[in-house]
Formats: C-alpha cells, structure tokens, sequence
C-alpha cells in the first residue's frame, strides 16, 4: 500500500475507532459525557465524512485527507486542552468546569451545578483521562498521517 493510501485509511480508522471508543464508553459503562467532551467528539465526525469522501472523490483525495488530519488534529487540540482542565493546570471555560462559587445561595449554585463536570474526569488509565487519551492518539495520528501524506507526495 502506497504512503497516500495508508494515509487515507487511518484518516478514515483513528476517528472511527475514538469515536467507537467514546460511544462505547457512554453506551456501554455509563461515562456520560461533558460539554468539552462533545466538543472533542464533532471534529472526528468531520474527519469521518472527508476521509469517508476521499474513497468516493478520486480526484480531490489529497485535499480531503488533508482536511481530515486537520480535523483529527483539532479533536487532539481540544482533547488536551480538556485534559489540562481535568489536571487543574488551568481554569476551563465552560459553565460544567466551575466551581460553586458565584452569586445565590448555597442551595441554588448546587441545583444549577452541571449534572457532568468537565473538570472531573470520570475514568483514567495509567493516570491518563478520557481526554487525555483523546489528545495522543489523535494528535499523534494526525502526525502520521502528515508524514505520510508527505511521503506519497514524494513518489
């Protein structure tokens, strides 16, 4: 298989597997997700459809793979960043990674508090979080791809 193709079907696998992943996860053991965990979870479908219409567009193939990268790399991006608000290496942004604080009672900050924290992660491996193991292999992957992209332009 040429560097271009190979390139082409991870564009295509690593989202399918993270998404699989996560769904897997929410479905199958009850880690429901949080706002940044959603966020994490629309620049895979995106890579989805371009790697998936890479298949099908022969001609703009390189283009396609090229924005699904990116799209993987976006997820990655996002995936770390969330990790570093689980970590507590820095505030998030959203309402589900805040603390009590704020204005109204004690009771009306609990009732409001979100049901999913962003700042909690639910599951690690090996000290790794969910968005933790978002980050490397999407970033990570979308690297590969890159240099094989690279490479099949090449020859």
């Amino acid at each position: 298989m040429t560097p271009s193709r190979t390139a082409q079907s991870l564009a295509l696998l690593i989202p399918l597997a993270l998404i699989a992943g996560a769904l897997t996860s929410q479905y199958g053991f009850g880690l429901f997700p949080c706002e940044m965990c959603m966020w994490q979870r629309w620049p895979h479908y995106t890579a989805i459809v371009l790697a998936a219409l890479s298949f099908v567009v022969a001609p703009a193939r390189a283009p396609l793979v090229a924005l699904a990268t990116l799209a993987i790399a976006v997820s990655g991006a996002i995936g770390a960043f969330h990790a570093g608000v689980e970590y507590g290496w820095w505030e998030g942004l959203t309402q589900c990674a805040t603390s009590f604080g704020g204005e109204g009672s004690a009771l009306d900050r609990i009732m409001n508090a979100p049901v999913v924290r962003c700042d909690v992660a639910p599951w690690d491996l090996f000290g790794v979080s969910l968005a933790g193991w978002n980050a490397i292999f999407s970033l990570g992957g979308a690297l590969v791809i890159a240099i094989l992209l690279l490479k099949g332009r090449k020859t």
